[in-house]
């Protein structure tokens, strides 16, 4: 597969007074472009939610390499760095125009929401996260 695309259009709202996009606000975006990557991919968070499942968040990093500014179009990459075990690791990148602003993952713990236990991903998640694995 491919990276997962989506554009999202940086509001005034997500700029701090130098009129730049808000650090912690590409957390933000990175989660927006993983919850539509799941989506299209047949896994809404509500749906594995129902399930029994929830993907809390255990580690995140952020390379910032530029700044986006008001009123910029930004394309959002996503894809499956690896699923093993009881983790997943998304990677997303942060464009304007063909600039890399931002690249980043986040490790998320598949838990039993319920007993609130680590638990293994189970294979149907695994499946779908496999076939959301990048290759070039």
């Amino acid at each position: 597969m491919a990276y997962f695309e989506s554009t999202y259009r940086v509001s005034y709202g997500d700029t701090d007074q130098m009129g730049v996009v808000y650090y912690a606000n590409y957390l933000e975006l990175f989660e927006r472009s993983r919850t539509e990557m799941l989506r299209e991919s047949g896994l809404p968070y509500r749906k594995m939610e129902e399930m029994g499942l929830i993907l809390p968040v255990r580690e995140a990093h952020c390379d910032y390499l530029a700044s986006a500014e008001y009123d910029d179009l930004l394309t959002l990459r996503s894809y499956v760095a690896e699923a093993k075990g009881a983790t997943l690791k998304i990677a997303t990148e942060i464009y304007r125009d063909k600039q890399l602003l931002v690249k980043g993952y986040v490790v998320l713990v598949c838990v039993n929401r319920e007993t609130r236990k680590v638990i293994r991903i189970p294979d149907y998640v695994k499946a779908k996260c496999d076939e959301l694995k990048f290759e070039e």
